[in-house]
């Protein structure tokens, strides 16, 4: 675990051109890379995720990730808190709280492998504004503490809420990053919560769909 990555010639240039696609500084690629080679030394032991080779990691994990930063600006604008839920080895909330000074950020995770990675990964690059929470989501127990909560990849929109609706403070929102758009699970939404947008997210150097839903309580939009 301990041997160190060589990320391959090019990784550099293909993320700074994502970052700029996605309006962000490419100069945030170099904290980046320091997580996504820490990541895949963690990976090659402990098999945190599926995705292994370094260039499909810049667009499947970093980039997809980011695709999303706009719409928690608000929040990292005002100090407020995000929690990642489900986060597996940090996805999206490594990322996000990297390019998003301000922003804090909790990893809520029960893995107790990836949250190890995660508290050595925010230590490694200083991230002081974020933290690792191992717990399982509905065991989580800070209520009404955030002012958005996210998932990616981690369940049906009813299945996230019912998990961890409890965590948002009155006006927060689910931010849910979904593939196609989720019109079932929009239509099975649990009583008292209402979607307030379903917009298409681009991610540089992928072909699939994806779409940002945005969730709050009913009648506090």
């Amino acid at each position: 675990m301990n041997a160190p990555i060589s990320l391959p010639p090019g990784l550099r240039g293909e993320l700074e051109a994502g970052l700029s696609a996605l309006a962000l500084d490419p100069a945030l690629a170099a904290p980046l890379l320091d997580y996504l080679a820490l990541l895949a030394r963690w990976n090659r032991t402990y098999n945190l995720t599926a995705v292994r080779d370094p260039h499909e990691m810049v667009g499947k994990h970093l980039l997809d990730s980011l695709a999303m930063h706009r719409y928690v600006d608000a929040v990292a604008a005002r100090g407020g808190a995000l929690a990642d839920l489900g986060t597996g080895p940090g996805l999206p909330g490594i990322p996000l709280s990297i390019v998003k000074p301000g922003l804090r950020v909790t990893l809520v995770e029960s893995n107790g492998k990836k949250a190890r990675f995660m508290r050595e990964a925010l230590r490694q690059l200083g991230l002081k504004d974020a933290r690792v929470a191992e717990s399982r989501i509905e065991a989580f127990a800070e209520p009404a503490a955030y002012d958005a909560i996210t998932a990616r990849a981690l369940a049906t929109l009813p299945l996230i809420l019912e998990l961890g609706g409890h965590l948002l403070k009155p006006g927060g929102v689910l931010l849910a990053m979904k593939g196609v758009r989720p019109d079932e699970e929009i239509a099975a939404l649990p009583e008292g919560w209402e979607v307030r947008a379903v917009e298409p997210m681009a991610v540089p150097g992928l072909a699939a769909e994806r779409h940002m839903v945005v969730i709050g309580r009913r009648g506090e939009g």
